[in-house]
C-alpha cells in the first residue's frame, strides 16, 4: 500500500535481524539493508525505554550523511526484568539463566525505532508486557539446546517452542516481542511520506 508513495524514496534498514527484514517484506515496504558496526554501550543511569531510545539513535549515528530521498530506520529491543535490561545471551549457560529468571512472572519487551532523514529524526518506542508460566529445568534446557536463542534479547523468541508452551498472556503488540512494533513503523512511514 505504501509502495506508490515510496517510489521517490529509499528506505534504509540498518538491521541484520532476519525477523525485522521479514517484517518489511510482509509490510510490502522495499528496503536497502545496510548494517554498520556499532559498539552498543549505554550510560548505566538509563532505564527501560531510555536505553532502547539511546541505542537506536546511536545506531543512526553510524550513517554520517543521508541524501534527501533517503529514510534510515534503526532499532533496538531489550527484555526488561526486575529493573534490569537483558540483552542477548553470550552462551548456553547464560541463556538458561535468563529464561529461569523470567519463569513464572511478568517482564517487559521494549523496542525503540529511530527514523532519520537528511533534515529530521524521530524516535518512537513500544512496550509489551509478557507473562511466562513456571518452566521446569528440563523445559528450559530442551529449548536452549534445540533452538540456540543466542541472537535474541532475553534468550528466547515468542514465536518458537518456548512461547508456545510457556507464554500465557501478553499486553501490547505481539510483533513487538518478535522484534518490531510493526503498527508504529507503518504509521510513521506513512506520516513521513505525507508531510
Amino acid at each position: 500500500m505504501l509502495k506508490d508513495l515510496l517510489q521517490d524514496y529509499e528506505i534504509i534498514l540498518a538491521s541484520g535481524s532476519p525477523r525485522r527484514q521479514k517484517f518489511f517484506k510482509e509490510l510490502d515496504i522495499p528496503v536497502t539493508i545496510d548494517v554498520r558496526p556499532v559498539d552498543e554501550v549505554y550510560p548505566e543511569s538509563l532505564k527501560r525505554e531510555q536505553i532502547t531510545d539511546y541505542l537506536s539513535v546511536l545506531k543512526a549515528r553510524a550513517f554520517e550523511t543521508l541524501q534527501p530521498h533517503q529514510v534510515l530506520i534503526t532499532s533496538d529491543t531489550i527484555v526488561y526484568n526486575d529493573g534490569e535490561a537483558m540483552g542477548k545471551p553470550a552462551d548456553h549457560e547464560e541463556a538458561v539463566k535468563m529464561i529461569k529468571s523470567l519463569s513464572g512472572k511478568d517482564h517487559e519487551v521494549i523496542t525503540s525505532v529511530c527514523f532519520t532523514s537528511s533534515d529530521s529524526q524521530k524516535v518512537l518506542n513500544h512496550t509489551t508486557r509478557v507473562h511466562f508460566s513456571e518452566l521446569s529445568n528440563q523445559e528450559i534446557e530442551y529449548y536452549v539446546s534445540n533452538f540456540k536463542p543466542f541472537d535474541k534479547a532475553g534468550g528466547y523468541a515468542i514465536q518458537e517452542w518456548i512461547g508456545l508452551i510457556g507464554i500465557t498472556r501478553i499486553e501490547g503488540s505481539y510483533f513487538n516481542v518478535v522484534g518490531l512494533p510493526t503498527h508504529l513503523v507503518y504509521k510513521t512511514i506513512k506520516e513521513l511520506l505525507n508531510n
